[in-house]
């Protein structure tokens, strides 16, 4: 089985794919984690690779082969901003709520300022919307090739991860 997870920063997307990994005793494969890695062996900071990837594709690029190189195993947890739009999947989620309660979660996660957290998370987000759309043509705000999208302010973790759960059970019939 594969599912795909994806979210904006702070959505919960990694506490779900962890989770999920676990009750399923499916591997995890996050591309966030690739791609601080790929930062890590340019030595060079997250930010700055976000910023080269606004410029060149390749970046971008690199994390795709890597998830759809995986993905023919046939099975796994690929959490990811693009994993729904870029894998066959027996399950497409998206995580999502607003932006304030994305970045109180990552504030409080990273020990920063919340107002430092909301810029930069706009930033972010606006970063890879022009991304994704230049080097992919896709609106991150289409939801319409999900199997299910799951507001997390409205859902505490254990809800969020029991009806993903329950919906995993069933494509899995």
């Amino acid at each position: 089985m594969i599912i795909t997870i994806s979210g904006a920063p702070g959505t919960g997307t990694t506490t779900l794919a962890r989770g999920l990994s676990v009750e399923l005793g499916l591997r995890w494969i996050n591309s966030g984690e690739l791609f601080r890695k790929i930062a890590s062996e340019r030595n060079i900071s997250f930010k700055e690779l976000n910023r080269q990837a606004e410029k060149s594709p390749e970046i971008d690029y690199l994390i795709d082969d890597a998830q759809k190189a995986l993905a023919k195993e046939g099975t796994g947890i690929f959490e990811g901003r693009l994993s729904g739009y870029l894998l066959q999947a027996d399950l497409k989620i998206l995580l999502k709520t607003n932006i304030r309660s994305r970045a109180e979660r990552i504030a409080k996660r990273e020990s920063k300022l919340l107002e430092d957290i909301l810029q930069e998370t706009r930033a972010r987000v606006e970063s890879e919307a022009r991304r994704y759309k230049m080097y992919y043509n896709i609106d991150i705000n289409d939801f319409s090739i999900y199997d299910l999208v799951v507001d997390t302010g409205r859902f505490d973790e254990r809800s969020t991860l029991s009806i993903v759960l329950a919906a995993a059970r069933v494509r899995q019939r």
